[in-house]
């Protein structure tokens, strides 16, 4: 019983601990969403990033949920996303997530990347490049199959209200981030028995031989899947440390870096895109697939440039 009470409140402290630093980011967001939009703003950004939704198949209003999530993080993007009360295929909603999965919380995660030794501007650029190219693939794959075209079951979507005054908006928020708080607890609870299951170990153990085969050495490996799992805060901290002490090569800490880039926080995104009605394998094996595939296309390129510049200096 002593335990079920500690698990309990471990549980309830750490939800709150989330839910608050969450809510601090997200509701200044929110006003400022609603400012832009009172003031033109989000229409102007609509008709910027148009031209790339309707490449991806996407409609034009979720150009703010992806801008959204750039900025801050892909629960804020969500928010935006429920408030628009958009009506998306599996497809389009696989799409979605992808670009949400590959960019989000760009200027905090690429800081904490440059701390490793990767440029603050390559990896946004790396992570935004890789999120549309996958999610153009995806789009093109959906549509020449005639796949996935039925109608995504969204977890947790609002109607939108007819009444547009400030009360009303304000009323919407509150039940939004109240959602947000049931999807965080929710979420929070999985996480807790997937580990105490097994399932972070057995990711690791899966992932492994595959991050050898793309070149990242045993001495990064633990610290690449930490991230892979966990969230690229968590493994990049470890990276920076090593990297600054030199116990790792400074190529397998850009190669680690850059596979976080694109696969970071696999078993908590995944469950939020799923949320919204995103098809699991697309954004769960296909974004992790492809993002070993293009970081092992990296490494073994630096490692051909190391082996030829040797070749010359002999």
């Amino acid at each position: 019983m002593n335990k079920l009470n500690r698990f309990i409140s471990e549980l309830f402290r750490e939800i709150c601990d989330v839910v608050w630093s969450l809510y601090k980011i997200m509701i200044p967001m929110l006003i400022c969403v609603k400012i832009a939009e009172e003031l033109g703003a989000i229409s102007i950004l609509s008709d910027w990033l148009s031209p790339l939704m309707t490449l991806l198949g996407l409609p034009e209003e979720m150009g703010l949920v992806w801008a959204t999530t750039i900025l801050t993080n892909i629960y804020a993007g969500l928010l935006v996303f429920m408030d628009s009360g958009a009506s998306l295929t599996i497809a389009q909603a696989s799409v979605l997530g992808t670009l949400l999965l590959f960019a989000h919380s760009l200027p905090l995660e690429a800081a904490i990347t440059k701390k490793a030794g990767v440029s603050f501007s390559l990896s946004i650029i790396f992570r935004v490049v890789c999120g549309v190219v996958f999610a153009f693939v995806l789009h093109k794959l959906y549509q020449g199959l005639g796949v996935f075209e039925q109608q995504a079951q969204v977890v947790f979507q609002l109607t939108p209200t007819q009444d547009q005054s400030y009360l009303a908006w304000t009323w919407d928020q509150f039940k939004n981030l109240m959602m947000i708080f049931v999807i965080i607890a929710g979420m929070l609870l999985a996480l807790k028995v997937m580990r105490l299951i097994g399932v972070e170990r057995l990711l690791a153990r899966l992932l492994k031989p595959f991050l050898k085969v793309i070149g990242i050495s045993p001495k990064a490996t633990n610290m690449t899947i930490i991230g892979i799992t966990l969230g690229i805060s968590f493994g990049g901290a470890l990276l920076i440390n090593e990297a600054k002490r030199g116990q790792i090569p400074k190529r397998d800490v850009f190669s680690a870096v850059m596979l976080l880039n694109l696969s970071h926080s696999m078993i908590e995104d995944t469950i939020l895109l799923l949320l919204i009605g995103a098809d699991f394998i697309s954004i769960f094996w296909g974004r992790l697939i492809f993002s070993l595939v293009v970081v092992a296309i990296i490494s073994h390129g630096l490692q051909t440039i190391e082996y030829w510049k040797i070749r010359k200096a002999i």
